[in-house]
Formats: C-alpha cells, sequence, structure tokens
C-alpha cells in the first residue's frame, strides 16, 4: 500500500526524535563530569544505550509485527522521553546510567519500526526512496539537536535535557493524533501464521546484508570516536570548526538520501547503489588521510558522508525485500547489527589512534573493502539461488 500522507508525517516523527536525541550530545560529556564520572565511566554511559539497543531492537521489531506498529513507536517515543527528564532531574552518577539502561530498552523500539513502518506503505520500486527520507530526517536531526544542545547548555547543563524531553512528548502527540496504523488485522494474522523463527533470518544469503552492515558501522563509529582528534593535530581546527564540518557532512548525506538514493535504487536497484556507496565512502577515507586545513576536511569528509549515505537505506530497503521473516524483524535486527557496529567502533577506533592517528582510517578503507566483497558474495548467492529455482 503506498501512502504519500505516512511519509512526510514519519519525516517530522524521526526528525523530532534525532533532534530531541542530538540535543544531549555536546552537554552529556560535562552533565556526567559536573557528577564526579571519570573518562571511563563516561565511556561506559555512552556506550551502555547502544548495548541496550544492540539487544532490545529485534525484539521491539518482531513486536511490533504482531501488535502493530504505532504502539510500539509510541513505547519507544515515551520512552525516549521519560529517559531525557529523568536525566534532568538527575543529582548522581547511577541516575544517569538508570535513565539511560531505561531510555535505551524502550526508544530501541522507534528505528527498526519506522522503518517497518516505510516498508509497510511502500512498493518495492519505492522502498529506497521511502528508507531515504527517514534517513534524511535521521542526518538532518543530528545537525540541529547538537546545535540547540549547545546553545541552551550556557543557561543551565539540565535544560538541553527538558527540552528533548519536550521534543519527545511533542513526538508522541504527534504520532497518537496523525499517524494512522500501517498494518492491518489480516497482516499481523499473517505474521502470528508464519512464525519464522529470527534466527533464520541469519541464515543463507540475506544473512550477508547484516554483517555488510556491521562493517559499515565499526568504520563510522570509529571515525566519529576519533576524528576530532585527527583533524586538531592534522589541520589545527578546534571545536567550532568540527562542528560546521560535521554539519557540512550531514546536509550532503541528507539531500544525498531524501533526493538521490530513491531515484538510483528505482532505476539502477539497490544492489548498485550499495555498492557505489561503498566505493565512494572508501575514497572518502583515502582522502581523510590527506587533510590538511579546514576546507579539505570539510570536502574530504563530506565525499565519506555521501558514500555513506547510499548504503544505509538500500540496504534496509534490499532487505525488506528480501527477507521471509516480517518486516518490523527485518528491521529489528538491521538496528542490532547497527548497534553492535557502534559497540565495537568507538574503542576499536580509539585503540588505533593510539598505535598511529592515520590507522582507524587505513582500517575504514579495509572494512570497505570486505563490505563490498560482502556483497559480491551476496549478489553471486542470490544468482546461484535463482538460477536453481528456473
Amino acid at each position: 500500500m503506498e501512502s504519500k500522507k505516512a511519509l512526510p508525517v514519519l519525516f517530522a516523527v524521526m526528525f523530532l526524535v534525532m533532534v530531541g536525541f542530538g540535543i544531549i550530545i555536546p552537554v552529556l560529556p560535562f552533565y556526567a563530569e559536573s557528577m564526579g564520572a571519570t573518562p571511563t565511566q563516561l565511556g561506559l554511559l555512552m556506550a551502555v544505550y547502544s548495548v541496550m539497543q544492540l539487544l532490545f531492537a529485534p525484539m521491539w521489531g518482531r513486536i511490533s509485527d504482531r501488535f502493530g506498529r504505532k504502539p510500539v513507536m509510541m513505547i519507544g517515543i515515551f520512552g525516549l522521553a521519560l529517559s531525557f527528564f529523568f536525566m534532568a532531574i538527575s543529582t548522581q552518577l547511577w541516575m544517569l546510567f538508570a535513565a539511560r539502561i531505561i531510555g535505551g530498552f524502550l526508544s530501541s523500539a522507534n528505528m527498526p519500526t519506522v522503518m517497518a513502518y516505510v516498508a509497510d506503505i511502500t512498493s518495492e520500486d519505492n522502498r529506497g526512496k521511502g528508507m531515504g527520507i527517514i534517513g534524511a530526517a535521521v542526518g538532518l536531526g543530528f545537525i540541529f539537536g547538537p546545535a540547540i544542545g549547545g546553545i541552551f547548555s550556557e543557561t543551565g547543563l539540565h535544560i538541553p535535557f527538558l527540552l528533548a524531553g519536550a521534543s519527545s512528548i511533542l513526538t508522541f502527540f504527534l504520532v497518537m493524533f496523525v499517524l494512522k496504523e500501517s498494518l492491518t488485522r489480516n497482516d499481523t494474522q499473517a505474521v502470528l501464521t508464519k512464525k519464522v523463527p529470527l534466527h533464520k533470518a541469519v541464515k543463507g544469503p540475506v544473512s550477508i546484508l547484516y554483517f555488510l552492515q556491521l562493517f559499515i558501522s565499526v568504520s563510522l563509529a570509529g571515525l566519529e570516536a576519533t576524528f576530532a582528534y585527527f583533524a586538531a593535530e592534522k589541520a589545527g581546527l578546534g571545536t567550532v570548526e568540527l562542528g560546521y564540518v560535521f554539519m557540512i557532512m550531514g546536509f550532503a548525506g541528507a539531500l544525498v538520501q531524501g533526493g538521490l538514493v530513491g531515484r538510483l535504487t528505482k532505476r539502477f536497484g539497490e544492489g548498485i547503489v550499495i555498492q557505489i556507496g561503498i566505493i565512494i565512502s572508501a575514497i572518502g577515507f583515502s582522502l581523510i588521510l590527506l587533510i590538511d586545513n579546514f576546507t579539505t576536511a570539510a570536502i574530504y569528509l563530506t565525499i565519506f558522508g555521501i558514500g555513506n549515505g547510499f548504503i544505509r537505506p538500500s540496504v534496509s530497503a534490499l532487505l525488506t525485500k528480501k527477507s521471509t521473516t516480517g518486516h518490523g524483524s527485518t528491521t529489528g535486527l538491521l538496528a542490532s547489527f547497527d548497534s553492535m557496529g557502534r559497540v565495537i567502533g568507538p574503542p576499536l577506533g580509539g585503540l588505533l589512534f593510539s598505535i598511529s592517528i592515520g590507522l582507524p582510517y587505513i582500517i575504514g578503507i579495509l572494512l570497505s573493502i570486505v563490505a563490498f566483497l560482502l556483497y559480491r558474495v551476496y549478489a553471486k548467492n542470490i544468482n546461484q539461488l535463482q538460477v536453481k529455482v528456473s
């Protein structure tokens, strides 16, 4: 079922969710330090959220297949609001950890459910476009959120958390009153009848796409964790310049996902777009090694961001077409692999950076090559299966 009305609403929902999430990013380290957090504890505070997403995103995806997208989405957004308000009133470090654990557990429902909703309402030809639009919303939310958080943190470190909570409450009511359920009773009954075990999703050719996304996520998270230090040492960039660099990259990635991914996947198919994205990302990693000023940092990081922007929406679209599990189970498992990459990537990137400042990006190139080869293996296996069937 195609729906032109639902996609703009989903765009707004994910934009507001990510604005709320982004608002706290520049503030959380200082907020935790004010409660006595050590660098190690701060790292754990950041990681625990991704760990909860890793563990529970598949569960929420399966629940949305069974009971509908809208109620699960509302649970996820309410959980996000709850965690933000809890952080705002926190006075001790354990309270911040509790808030992050609660937020990670409940909000892990958001991304897989929204992606599954897109898969429900789009035809296979327009699936890539729908996933790209959601990817653009995520990217834009990450651009505006940190900027808002940075501005309002000057009033008080707890203020951004209140704003993030208010943004989530607004999103909750947007879903409640404007968004319609995408699944019919027949759809949920069909899922119950099929009852495909989730472990079967990580068997066969389709499973390769999950691991492809894992390698891409590890390389991206490693870059995000180390680029500020790398750019400071190689090009003398400060926090303001870095903010602008990431903003330029974010806008470029959002434009690509919102406008170009859909057209390219419709014309050439998701496979070609995934491969193009991986190649451009690898080129971006190579160029990042050569940065020496603000301009080169902005251009080279943007090239990487454009390549990365091609990959996730195309992988999501292809998986929802090929997987034998429900859309929610599929996108939930993909979100879990993505979170696994975000758990592994930062400490791995930091370790590599401590050995040699360019090593995270050299490894990024190698991981991109591995991801490209994984797609070629997937394509070969799919072709062989089609030959056997015919």
